[in-house]
């Protein structure tokens, strides 16, 4: 066997890489659609997919990829996939989708899961599920039992969009512990399936799929799957995990201390811990690590905030569908803080951070005789990286040591604005690597075939091609900048996160 294949299924786009196994690089690497793919949005706050535009782009970028390195599918050792988190896909019996995919930033559960952390008691949630049920999968799922019942009564199992996929590869309806603890299905106290929030719900645990390890063969690829993507029938898949959980581990953090970054769609910083740890607010939630187990426990204490490379491609079009690069460049033209005018990066459905707060974006400070749009740029990629830094430091407070964070070298990090003020107003160094998550996904298959012995036969292709320390001279400067963007925030937090302590 020579190669391992990696699918990233995120709300964007479907990212497929394949790696050599020998070298553990990536070989060839294609993403579709070339377009960011549509998310629906019925009513305000509310954000669907549907699925099955998934897998046809798991097909599309499968096919382009034989294309263009032309690889023998006989030689391909395994497939790992990773996922967007926390959306809700329905099947009935026959293996259909029932609805359109409740997804990540969808904001409509928020009240039930209120409810649930109020009734079932925030001291009790915390305890056993490290989470408030908040805006989770769960969450969605008591809002289809109350307002679709028709649908609801139909459902056979539910599914993750990475289970999904699994599934549509190999007809094998599964997931992972890690999978149902993004959900706010398992209690972390007992180890097991958290009856208590079902029950409260009213949700049977019969809809949760059979429970698999991450790293595993979790079955073959079908022949009609096999047929769609163009490989080769009993093909295993060997590994799922949600982006973050996956992202973290594409990036070799693994152990306790150990810190994994990522700004595309969304912003998250992730730390690995051995102990529970929870945030009183639930800003910042638990999930459980792709190598837990019961003797070396590992959660992921995870913060992320919804407007960040939605942001920026926002302003992409805003400002004339410029390359993101020439963004970037003109970004840099403007001063560190771009001169007072402070940017609120929300407006993409509830924040954690803010407590689940549905928030609009925000501008404030802006003069029209000082201001251009170098400043406009400039003061949105700050707006993004304060916002993270306001979450990293809730982690602080939490026990969580934030000192040298890791990343891939993509998305918002492409930006040495990004880069600067994110190392400069958080007090940490930024390691960057060659490495994104279809990559990760792809190790993690050769992990779960045992092609790899070990994670750190795994990671021998992975190199740090970048680091960033903070400067000096610029401290002062950033720290400015972050408590002018505080004193705007506390129009919607009383007490930020102050950067004292750091």
């Amino acid at each position: 066997m020579k190669y391992l294949l990696g699918y990233d299924i995120g709300s964007s786009s479907i990212k497929v890489s394949l790696l050599d196994i020998a070298t553990g690089k990536a070989v060839a690497a294609v993403t579709s659609p070339k377009q960011e793919m549509e998310i629906s949005v019925p009513q305000a706050d509310w954000a669907e997919q549907r699925p099955e535009r998934w897998w046809q782009e798991c097909v599309n970028a499968t096919a382009e990829l034989k294309a263009a390195y032309g690889f023998d599918t006989d030689l391909v050792a395994g497939i790992g996939i990773t996922y967007q988190m926390h959306g809700l896909v329905l099947v009935n019996k026959d293996g259909k989708v029932l609805r359109p995919a409740i997804i990540w930033c969808d904001s409509r559960a928020v009240d039930l899961g209120n409810q649930a952390f109020a009734e079932l008691g925030e001291e009790y949630c915390l305890e056993n599920f490290l989470n408030s049920p908040g805006n989770f999968t769960a969450s969605k799922l008591k809002w289809v039992r109350e307002n679709e019942p028709e649908i609801y009564a139909q459902i056979h199992k539910i599914q993750l969009p990475g289970d999904y996929i699994a599934f549509k590869m190999s007809g094998q309806l599964q997931t992972t512990v890690s999978g149902l603890s993004e959900g706010v299905f398992w209690n972390f106290k007992n180890q097991a399936i958290a009856q208590e929030l079902l029950d409260y719900y009213g949700i049977s645990a019969d809809l949760l799929p059979e429970v698999v390890d991450t790293f595993s063969v979790q079955g073959q690829l079908s022949d009609e799957a096999a047929h769609e993507l163009g490989l080769t029938a009993g093909t295993p898949i060997s590994y799922r995990a949600g982006d973050q959980p996956n992202n973290a581990f594409s990036l070799n953090v693994l152990n306790p201390g150990e810190i994994a970054a990522t700004a595309g769609t969304s912003g998250v910083v992730y730390g690995i811990t051995d102990a529970p740890a929870s945030d009183p607010a639930s800003r910042v939630n638990a999930f459980v690590h792709v190598n837990h187990t019961a003797a070396a426990p590992r959660n992921g204490v995870l913060m992320c905030m919804n407007g960040t490379g939605i942001l920026n491609s926002w302003l992409r079009k805003i400002v004339g569908e410029m390359p993101y690069d020439e963004m970037n460049r003109r970004a840099a033209q403007a001063p560190v803080g771009a001169e007072g005018l402070v940017f609120l990066p929300f407006g993409n459905g509830a924040e954690r951070i803010l407590e689940n707060q549905p928030t609009d974006a925000e501008l404030h400070g802006l003069n029209f005789n000082i201001h251009s749009q170098a400043h406009l740029l400039r003061a949105a990629q700050e707006g993004i990286v304060f916002a993270l830094i306001y979450g990293m430091n809730i982690m602080r407070q939490m026990g969580v040591q934030v000192r040298t964070v890791r990343a891939g070298n993509a998305n918002m990090f492409l930006s040495p604005v990004f880069r600067e003020a994110f190392v400069n107003a958080g007090n940490v160094t930024l390691e960057l690597y060659n490495t994104d998550a279809a990559q990760g996904a792809a190790r993690g298959a050769g992990i779960g075939t045992g092609v790899y012995a070990s994670a750190a036969e795994a990671f021998g292709g992975l190199e740090r091609i970048l680091t960033v320390e903070p400067t000096a001279a610029l401290h002062d400067q950033y720290q400015a900048a972050y408590s002018r963007w505080q004193e705007a925030l506390n129009q919607l937090v009383p007490q930020p996160i102050s950067l004292s302590h750091v």
